[in-house]
C-alpha cells in the first residue's frame, strides 16, 4: 500500500514490474546520456583550453582498466566461462567492468548470452536487421529488461557475482570518485564521464558494426564480422566474427596480426597462476570452420 500525500492506493505484480521497468529504464537513460553532455561540454572548454597530462592520464588509465573490466571480466570470464580464477581476481575483474557504466553485470550477461542465442534473428536484443541505430543503442532504451532467471539463473546463485551486482551504483560512483579526487573536476570530467562515454561509443559499435562492417573468414550463422579498428578500441573484441565462431574461446585474436589485448592479459595472469583453463578451441575444429575449407578440400 502507497499513500503519498495521504491518498491510499494498492499496488499490484504489474504495477510492481511497471515501476520497475521505468526505475531500470530511467537509470539506463542517465547512464547513457549524461555522460554523452558531459563530453560536449568537454570539447566546448577545450576551445578555450588544452588538456592537461593529469586529464589525459586519466582518460587512458582509466579507459584501460575499467575497459579490460567489461572485456575479460563481464565478457569472457562472466558470460562465457572462458577461463577459471579465484574470488579475488573475479571481484576486481567485475568490480572495473562495473566501474565501466556498462550496467549491471548480471543483466550485461543475460543480455549477451541472449544475443548468442538469437544473434541476426527473431529474439536478438540488438541486431543491425532490426535497424542500425537499433543496435548502435536504440535497444538500450527501448528493448526490455533481460531474463536473467532463464539466462543467468547460476549467476545468479553466485554470492560474490549477486553481490556485485547488486552494488553496481558504488562502484560506478566510485568510478567517478576516483578521478574526481585526483584531478578536482576536470578529472572527473575527463577520467569519469568522457571515459565512461567514448567506451559506451565503443560497445554500441561492437554490436553494430561489428554486424554490418569487415570480414568473415567463418562460417556462422549471423552477420558477426571481424573489424580491426574495432578490436583494437575494445581490448580484442572486435574480433567478433572469430568469437561468434567459438564463443568461449579466452583469445579473439586468432592470428599474429590480430591484436587482443585482453587476451594478452588473461595469458600473463595464466603465466603466474592467477587464472587457469583458459579455454581455446581445436585447431581442427578452428580449419573445419573456416571459410572455403570444404572448397579447399575438394581440390586436393
Amino acid at each position: 500500500m502507497i499513500t503519498p500525500g495521504g491518498v491510499s492506493y494498492r499496488v499490484g505484480p504489474l504495477t510492481r514490474v511497471r515501476l520497475r521497468r521505468a526505475g531500470y529504464r530511467s537509470l539506463v537513460a542517465a547512464t547513457v546520456f549524461v555522460p554523452i553532455v558531459a563530453t560536449f561540454v568537454a570539447i566546448w572548454r577545450l576551445w578555450g583550453d588544452s588538456i592537461g597530462l593529469t586529464e589525459l592520464s586519466l582518460f587512458v588509465g582509466f579507459y584501460v582498466i575499467t575497459g579490460f573490466g567489461a572485456s575479460i571480466g563481464f565478457h569472457r570470464m562472466l558470460t562465457h566461462s572462458s577461463f577459471e580464477c579465484g574470488p579475488r581476481v573475479r571481484a576486481t575483474f567485475l568490480i572495473l567492468g562495473s566501474m565501466a557504466g556498462q550496467g549491471r553485470c548480471i543483466e550485461w550477461a543475460a543480455h549477451h548470452r541472449k544475443h548468442h542465442a538469437y544473434s541476426d534473428r527473431e529474439g536478438d536484443p540488438h541486431s543491425p536487421l532490426d535497424g542500425f541505430v537499433h543496435a548502435y543503442f536504440g535497444w538500450i532504451l527501448r528493448g526490455p529488461p533481460a531474463d536473467r532467471e532463464r539466462y543467468c539463473k547460476r549467476l545468479l546463485q553466485d554470492p560474490l557475482v549477486s553481490f556485485v551486482d547488486r552494488t553496481t551504483a558504488i562502484w560506478v560512483l566510485l568510478g567517478l570518485a576516483i578521478p574526481f579526487g585526483i584531478g578536482g573536476w576536470d578529472g572527473l570530467l575527463w577520467g569519469g564521464f568522457v571515459r565512461m562515454a567514448f567506451f559506451s561509443q565503443i560497445a554500441y559499435s561492437v554490436n553494430s558494426f561489428g554486424h554490418s562492417f569487415g570480414s568473415r573468414p567463418f562460417e556462422t550463422k549471423d552477420e558477426s564480422r571481424n573489424n580491426g579498428i574495432l578490436a583494437v578500441l575494445s581490448f580484442g573484441d572486435g574480433w567478433h566474427n572469430n568469437h561468434h565462431a567459438f564463443p568461449s574461446m579466452a583469445s579473439h585474436g586468432m592470428g599474429r596480426w590480430q591484436v587482443d589485448p585482453s587476451a594478452l592479459v588473461i595469458r600473463l595472469l595464466a603465466a603466474v597462476g592467477l587464472v587457469w583453463n583458459v579455454k581455446s578451441p581445436p585447431p581442427r575444429l578452428v580449419a573445419r570452420r573456416r571459410r572455403g575449407f570444404v572448397f579447399a578440400e575438394a581440390d586436393r
